[in-house]
């Protein structure tokens, strides 16, 4: 059966809060932080800097959307509610967790705490393709972000 496209009220609310989590994380990600992060020995296979913003935008945008319509649904979903609740702290803490606090092993647990979260909402959103669909960028950019990470800790520690 189709669903209705979630309500521009929902739909709104739920992206600024997808984007709003993921400028504050982003905050961590300034001055000295960023000094100390270029100076660290990276893999080949490290995107130039200025990528990161814009691909977040996105996966943040259909998180948001991804995130309205498991809202709209919410009936029998609340365990999937929950499980997106999570994943988005533990999204919201990798940034200051690896820039602010640097330290690169924490994060990298954190990192495979949050594919885990990102797995487990796929898995219980699985009736519903389009939510699977819309975190499916997001599950494939956070797994490229976890060999980066472990990368990135083996090359410096």
């Amino acid at each position: 059966m189709k669903h209705p496209i979630p309500a521009a009220k929902t739909l709104g609310l739920s992206v600024a809060i997808c984007l709003g989590l993921g400028s504050l994380s982003g905050l961590a990600v300034r001055g000295r932080n960023l000094t100390w992060y270029a100076q660290l020995a990276k893999p080949t296979f490290t995107p130039p800097s200025f990528l990161f913003g814009p691909v977040w935008t996105v996966l943040y945008v259909l998180m948001g959307i991804a995130l309205a319509l498991i809202w709209q649904r919410r009936e029998g979903n609340q365990a999937l509610l929950l499980l997106f609740a999570v994943q988005l702290l533990l999204n919201l803490a990798w940034s200051p967790i690896f820039f602010y606090y640097q330290r690169i092993g924490l994060a990298l647990i954190t990192l495979i705490l949050l594919l885990l979260s990102i797995i487990a909402c796929i898995a219980l959103a699985w009736r519903h393709k389009d939510i699977t669909l819309l975190l499916a960028p997001y599950l494939l950019w956070v797994s490229f972000a976890g060999i980066l990470n472990a990368s990135i800790f083996i090359l410096n520690f």
